[in-house]
C-alpha cells in the first residue's frame, strides 16, 4: 500500500510538472535537470556530478520569506527550487579545512577539504544569475537526498535545490567561500535585520560579492541563523588573496560578526586561536588545531614558493579518514580554487590520483 501511495504521489507530481511546463514554470527547471551529468564511476556509488542552473532563482525572495528555523528554511528553498512538488530536503551538516595562499606565479589559491562522516556524492553547480556573478560551487547531494541523480526523475528534481545548499565555491570576480562547522552553540542573531541561513549566505556571497571586503559587508546586513543545530564560520578570500574567517563571537551573547584575517582555518575559532590545542576538543572554541598546524607547516616550509602541487600537499595532509564518532571526519571532496585564473581542481573521497580540472571561464570540466 505504501508503495502504491508513493507511485501515485510521484505520478501526481509529474502531472503538476507537465502543467507547469505548459505555463512556463518548469521549462528552465527541466532544462537544468537535463544538464545533469555523472563525471565519475566509483564502485561505492558516491560520485561527482555536474549541473548547469538554467532557471532564474530568486535568492532575495527566499531570504524575504522569513526564516525562523530549519523547517522554514527548507520550505522557502523548496518553494523556490521546486514549486508545487512534494519533495523533501534536509538541513545540511559539514566539517572541513580551508586555506588561502599566493602561488609562486602570483595567483591567489584557496584550498578546501569538505569533511563529513556520512558519505555523499558531490554536485558541481554552475550558476549564472540574472542580477549576479556567475559561479561554480559544490553541493553535497546527500543533503537533497539524491546521491544518484542519474537513477530517477525524483532525484534529478531534488537537485534543483542544489544552488541553495552549496558548501563552497568561487565566482567570476575571484571571490571564494567555504563553510566550516564549530563546537559552539548555534548562532541566532536578533538585531532586527533580515535573517539569512548558513548556506543562503554562501549563495549571497557568490552571487553578489566582488571582494572579500564586500562579502563581509554583505553578511553584516543580515542576522545569521545557523542551521541543523550546529554552529559555523565562513572562510572567504578573493583574487588579491585577502583571506578572512567570518564568525560570530561565542563569548558575546549578541554573537556579533567578526572577520579575522587568517591564512588557514579548520573547526576552531580564529578569534580564539590561542585557546585551542591540537588533538582534543576545546569546549566552545572548537577543534582541529592539528589540521591547521599541518597546513601552516607545509605552507611555511614553501614560503613565497607555493605551487599548486604544494597546495595539494597541504590538502592531503589535512584530509581525514572516516571516524564514526567524529562528525567532521571523512573527507568527501577536496578542491583547489584558483581565484585569479578562475579554475578549480577537484578530487573526490581522497582519490588523489584522479583530479578533475574545471574552468569557470568556459564552464568546461576535464
Amino acid at each position: 500500500m505504501k508503495g502504491l501511495k508513493r507511485q501515485l504521489l510521484i505520478g501526481a507530481a509529474l502531472v503538476v510538472v507537465l502543467a507547469g511546463v505548459a505555463g512556463g514554470v518548469y521549462g528552465t527547471r527541466l532544462k537544468t535537470v537535463a544538464s545533469i551529468r555523472r563525471i565519475t564511476s566509483y564502485d561505492s556509488g558516491y560520485n561527482l556530478y555536474r549541473m548547469n542552473v538554467a532557471y532564474d532563482y530568486r535568492l532575495d525572495d527566499v531570504i524575504a520569506s522569513g526564516i525562523a528555523d530549519d523547517q522554514s528554511l527548507i520550505d522557502a528553498t523548496m518553494a523556490e527550487a521546486l514549486p508545487f512538488l512534494p519533495l523533501r530536503l534536509k538541513a545540511p551538516n559539514f566539517g572541513c579545512s580551508a586555506f588561502s595562499v599566493k602561488s609562486a606565479d602570483g595567483d591567489a589559491l584557496m584550498g578546501r577539504n569538505y569533511d563529513f562522516k556520512n558519505n555523499t556524492s558531490a554536485m558541481l553547480v554552475y550558476a549564472t544569475p540574472k542580477d549576479g556573478y556567475k559561479s561554480v560551487a559544490f553541493a553535497a547531494l546527500d543533503n537533497v537526498m539524491a546521491n544518484a541523480p542519474d537513477q530517477s526523475l525524483k532525484a534529478k528534481l531534488s537537485c534543483l535545490a542544489a544552488p541553495f545548499v552549496c558548501l563552497d565555491g568561487v565566482n567570476e570576480k575571484g571571490v571564494s567561500i567555504a563553510v566550516l562547522t564549530l563546537d559552539s552553540p548555534p548562532t541566532r542573531q536578533h538585531t532586527g535585520k533580515p535573517v539569512i541561513a548558513t548556506t543562503l549566505a554562501i549563495r549571497l556571497v557568490l552571487d553578489k560579492a566582488a571582494t572579500t571586503a564586500e562579502a563581509v559587508k554583505l553578511l553584516e546586513a543580515y542576522d545569521m541563523f545557523a542551521t541543523s543545530g550546529r554552529d559555523y564560520h565562513f572562510y572567504i578570500t578573493d583574487a588579491t588573496g585577502d583571506g578572512r574567517v567570518v564568525e560570530f563571537d561565542c563569548l558575546d551573547e549578541k554573537r556579533p560578526l567578526v572577520a579575522t584575517p587568517m591564512r588557514a582555518i579548520t573547526n576552531f575559532y580564529a578569534l580564539y586561536k590561542d585557546k585551542v590545542l591540537p588533538y582534543q576538543k576545546n569546549g566552545v572554541f572548537g577543534h582541529g588545531r592539528e589540521r591547521y598546524d599541518t597546513i601552516e607547516k607545509i605552507l611555511t616550509e614553501h614560503e613565497n614558493n607555493v605551487t599548486p602541487q604544494i597546495a595539494w600537499k597541504a590538502l592531503i595532509g589535512a584530509s581525514q579518514a572516516p571516524k564514526e564518532e567524529d562528525v567532521t571526519s571523512n573527507t568527501q571532496w577536496s578542491v583547489l580554487y584558483n581565484n585569479t585564473q578562475l579554475t578549480a581542481e577537484i578530487a573526490i573521497r581522497r582519490d588523489w590520483q584522479t583530479v578533475h580540472s574545471y574552468s569557470l571561464k568556459t564552464n568546461e570540466l576535464q
